[in-house]
């Protein structure tokens, strides 16, 4: 078996604080929405109707991401100050830095050539990395300025590049110079009574808008003396009468010079709400503000006219941001895991995911593997495709946390859940309905769930009464109640090829039921610890269970006999919590399994539990064969083996006192919580940490992938890395120089389009695009390695949408289809964006050639 797993995706998770970006219209990959989930970066791509998470981590959650204008630089900034500086269409490494000090804003220059930070009460300037032939510089400080008495919570460029507007929270505003300007001194614009939030350039840099969180905008415009009198005196002039010539002469010179005014406020009254997050897009004046009551409205300056007023949150906007166009706003709320995409114009939504916003329990591959259904402790059920990484439905009948949810075997559009609520619910994927509901006599609570391989039948365990509960799905009627077990039933599964049912339970006891013989009596099998997990085989001969004391069993069902014991307790790792008095080492917390699931082929188990490794073992040979970190995020409790005593003080962990009553805004201060309550609301946790663990590991039909419910989301490890061979990657000297000399003197058509998509320069694809001669487009195209068809299809789509070569366009087009057809339509989830965009691209050339 292979174990050449890698990362593929995090579902389940899409936004979980600081900003969020829009990729710039110089790069590649263009519309796309940047959003930060915990210390990973997750990438919306919304033309192409996917999202993919990158596989690079910071040390702790991302608290701040810059993207350069040319969109090949990215910039994420953990909450410590440590930065990693990525190639975001390699996604590589280039670079790591710490600031050594947690970082409110970064912002590239308009020019790309400096990036600004805030850095407590200064402000530095780095120099942009630079390519050079074979050399590549990291970032070097290039000026640090101070002034502000307080930290400098944003900054923003003007489009010139050579100053900077910082706003404060000592309720000022501080205007900078990149470089030293002959006759500029630094500006301190004063007036606002609440920290600032965000403040911004005009396009001729002549004007300055400026947001605070009490909900005011001023306005400052950059005037001159005389013009400012006049502004006070209510546009008159002053009157020179009575004045000698060098006195008039002194008063014009001096009325020449320019300062920064306040020339208006404006409020905008919600309700006492504040200003939690705001945008300007400085072409179309438009302004966005986000508020703690999730309103969001919408205004156009100078003029102050409001466009919307809209509710979209119950909990506040965190992140909102406007894309380049100015068509699309994007909003993220960290309390709901919310991320939005609204286009204001048509008042829609272009993108709305929101994942669990509480632990996820269960998940369960659908037969074919292209579908994954989650539950979670916030009570709702979400169906993910593996493919796109979206969430396309959400059911929310349940009113207590989901403990197990299960795809019916034959019927792949049957999805079974069971909760604490005491039901156990069957849903229809064709209508999206709950079309069965299965209850009990008496309320109990439902701990786990099995579905037999004809999809007729349905049992769960209960967690109060010990007792199994069986049901008919087509009538929904109770068949039985199977008792026996003296502790909860912790899991249950029904055997692939006979109508065995296996459970478990916390008794130390495994037993088998045979479900349509009741003849048989269940014969306990004795465990020495409390059993948490079990999986059968894909032949339907073992069981596996996983019991308390770090173990997993290997059973053979027909002849009753144990095959083997797996030691797991030392390969979990589990770390020390924070404030455990017991080493990781003889500390027993977390070293046991409490998810299980065989591989396709039945010879390799796969285990997690409360720890930050997944492992893989041979079951003949009862050995570890591979174990998978899904998380290096020091965010989460009980990453680290040893604690440092630099963060212990005399009240315990510096990380666990609460300093919420610190805060400046009231609610900030406000606490809701349970006291020690540690599940629930993520970002509520005051007094607790979330802790790295697995709760449901299972692997795809396919044998390719496999996903785990964990912590930070639902994590997909695939074979299928999506790297294809390509002999043009064997070529090292990619520049636009070398690229045209092929198109033009070697007439290499198919060579240099290909380098050219390499190098990701739209400039350089368009001109190798427009050298092609018209009979050489089938050629190129049949050509085309498959690993460059996306990247064609989207750029015919956007020459569709803005040249008027119809006729050559079109030809591309059928060129596409003609000779990549059959790929296309086998690979129909993979390439369904760009094939949809390319039939909306025709059908609106075919409304407007209609017309003519």
């Amino acid at each position: 078996m292979k174990l050449n797993f890698k990362f593929s995706n995090l579902c389940g998770t899409v936004y979980k604080g600081g900003n969020i970006l829009f990729t710039p219209p110089a790069s590649s990959n263009t519309d796309c929405v940047l959003s930060a989930v915990g210390n990973r970066i997750s990438v919306f791509d919304i033309p192409g109707d996917k999202s993919y998470t990158m596989a690079f981590e910071n040390r702790k959650n991302i608290e701040r991401i810059a993207i350069s204008p040319s969109g090949k630089l990215l910039l994420s900034i953990d909450e410590e100050g440590r930065a990693l500086l990525v190639n975001f269409q390699l996604q590589t490494i280039l670079h790591r830095q710490s600031f050594k000090e947690r970082i409110l804003d970064a912002q590239f220059s308009p020019d790309g050539k400096f990036i600004a930070i805030t850095h407590g009460k200064h402000i530095q300037f780095w120099r942009t990395p630079g390519f050079t032939e074979m050399e590549f510089a990291p970032l070097v400080l290039h000026r640090t300025l101070a002034g502000p008495f307080d930290d400098i919570t944003s900054v923003k460029w003007s489009f010139d590049s050579k100053f900077v507007i910082c706003g404060c929270k000592d309720l000022t505003l501080r205007l900078f110079s990149t470089d030293p300007i002959e006759g500029f001194e630094p500006s301190i614009l004063t007036g606002h009574r609440s920290a600032i939030v965000g403040a911004w350039f005009s396009i001729d840099g002549q004007t300055i808008y400026s947001v605070s969180k009490d909900g005011s905008l001023f306005t400052w415009k950059f005037m001159t003396l005389e013009a400012v009198k006049r502004f006070v005196n209510g546009g008159v002039d002053e009157d020179d009468e009575g004045l000698t010539e060098q006195e008039v002469k002194k008063r014009r010179t001096e009325g020449a010079r320019k300062k920064w005014t306040l020339t208006g406020r404006h409020y905008f009254n919600q309700n006492h709400a504040k200003v939690t997050s705001c945008d300007f897009h400085a072409p179309s004046n438009l302004m966005v503000v986000g508020f703690t009551s999730g309103v969001f409205g919408i205004w156009e300056l100078p003029d102050f006219i409001n466009i919307h007023t809209l509710s979209i949150t119950q909990k506040k906007v965190d992140a909102v941001t406007i894309s380049p166009s100015g068509d699309w706003l994007a909003f993220g709320s960290s309390k709901l895991g919310q991320l939005l995409v609204w286009e204001w114009k048509s008042e829609s939504y272009v993108l709305k995911q929101q994942g669990h916003n509480h632990e996820m329990n269960s998940l369960s591959y659908s037969p074919d593997g292209q579908y994954i259904v989650t539950g979670g402790d916030d009570g709702k059920i979400k169906l993910w495709n593996t493919q796109t990484g979206f969430c396309f439905v959400t059911f929310t009948e349940h009113t207590a946390a989901v403990q197990a949810v299960e795809f019916s075997k034959k019927k792949a559009n049957v999805v079974f859940s069971s909760s604490l609520d005491g039901t156990v619910r069957a849903f229809d994927l064709v209508r999206y309905r709950n079309f069965r509901t299965f209850t009990s006599p008496t309320h109990v609570q439902f701990g786990c769930i099995a579905v037999d391989p004809s999809g007729e039948i349905v049992c769960a365990g209960s967690i109060d009464t010990f007792e199994i509960y069986m049901w008919s799905v087509q009538t929904g009627n109770l068949l039985d109640v199977l008792s026996g077990h003296t502790g909860p039933v912790s899991c249950l599964s029904f055997s692939p090829v006979e109508g065995v049912l296996v459970s478990g339970s916390w008794d130390r006891t495994l037993r088998t039921w045979s479900v349509f013989n009741r003849d048989n009596v269940s014969e306990p099998f004795e465990h020495g610890a409390e059993a948490l997990a079990l999986a059968y085989s894909p032949d339907g001969k073992q069981v596996a269970v996983a019991t308390l004391d770090g173990q997993i069993s290997i059973w053979d069902v027909d002849l009753k006999k144990q095959l083997g014991t797996i030691e797991g307790k030392k390969d979990l790792g589990a770390g020390r919590k924070e404030g455990s008095f017991v080493t990781a080492e003889n500390s027993s917390n977390g070293k046991y399994f409490t998810s299980l699931a065989y591989t396709v082929d039945g010879s390799c188990l796969i285990a997690g539990g409360n720890a930050k490794f997944v492992c893989i073992y041979d079951v003949k040979s009862s050995i570890l064969l591979k174990k998978f970190q899904i998380t290096h995020n020091l965010s989460l409790d009980g990453m680290h083996q040893e604690l440092d005593r630099r963060n212990m003080t005399e009240a315990g962990p510096r990380e666990l006192i609460d300093d919420t009553g610190e805060m400046s805004d009231l609610e900030d201060r406000i606490d809701s919580t349970m006291p020690g309550a540690k599940k629930g609301d993520l970002s509520l946790r005051a007094k607790s940490k979330a802790e790295a663990r697995t709760k449901c590991v299972r692997f795809a039909p396919s044998g390719r992938t496999w996903a785990a419910a964990s912590t930070e989301g639902l994590l997909l490890y695939s074979l299928d890395d999506g790297i294809m061979f390509d002999p043009f990657d064997l070529e090292i000297d990619i520049t636009p120089e070398t690229i045209m000399e092929v198109v033009q003197e070697n007439k290499e058509y198919l060579r240099a389009l290909v380098m050219a998509f390499r190098l990701g320069e739209q400039d350089v694809v368009k001109a190798v695009f427009e050298r092609i001669p018209v009979e050489s487009v089938n050629i190129v195209v049949k050509g085309l390695p498959h690993k460059y068809l996306e990247r064609l299809m989207k750029f015919v789509v956007a020459r569709i949408d803005s040249t008027q070569t119809v006729q050559l366009n079109l030809m591309w087009s059928l060129a596409i289809l003609r000779f990549h057809g059959q790929f296309l339509k086998d690979r129909s989830q993979e390439y369904g964006g760009p094939l949809r965009g390319l039939v909306k691209a025709i059908s609106k050339l075919q409304d407007v050639l209609s017309k003519v």
